[in-house]
């Protein structure tokens, strides 16, 4: 077993975040950069986001701000359904739009909203990650849910919590 886990942390690639749409007053943009710099040091070249409100946005607007320094690395923006930015504030909606316009992918999980289209971008996003780098302060919602699933499904794999 031992063997299998360094193959693991040596061919790292992939990263997905998952976090909360409403940040609590301990999150840090600061620390998500570190960490972020960090798996890219150690080899991660592609990030998955879910381009929700909150830690989402922010965890894009850094992988795009770090491209200027790290060539190589790519964001490929994972969207649930059509118009996932409906209810948006005006200014997220922004933010958005000016990231949309900036990823090296988009991936269209679904046409349509349907009960469960976010979990099916979460477990897309999970299924594809080496590393899961998460912003979780509660049991519940699908941040959870993700973080659960990833837990679950790949338990060798590392999980990051911001």
């Amino acid at each position: 077993m031992t063997n299998q886990l360094t193959i693991l942390q040596n061919n790292i690639k992939t990263c997905a975040f998952t976090g909360h749409r409403l940040l609590e007053e301990d999150f840090s943009l600061k620390q998500l950069k570190k960490v972020i710099k960090e798996v890219i040091l150690r080899g991660v070249d592609t990030f998955y986001v879910g381009m929700a409100m909150g830690f989402d946005l922010y965890a894009a607007e850094t992988v795009l701000s770090l491209q200027k320094k790290y060539k190589n690395i790519k964001l490929i923006a994972c969207i649930p359904c059509y118009n996932q930015e409906k209810n948006f504030s005006s200014a997220d909606k922004k933010r958005y739009t000016k990231i949309l316009k900036k990823v090296d992918e988009q991936v269209l999980v679904s046409e349509n909203y349907y009960n469960g289209c976010m979990q099916k971008r979460d477990i897309y996003m999970a299924d594809r990650a080496d590393i899961l780098i998460a912003y979780l302060k509660k049991d519940t919602g699908g941040t959870a849910f993700t973080v659960k699933y990833f837990q679950k499904k790949y338990p060798l794999k590392e999980k990051i919590f911001i």
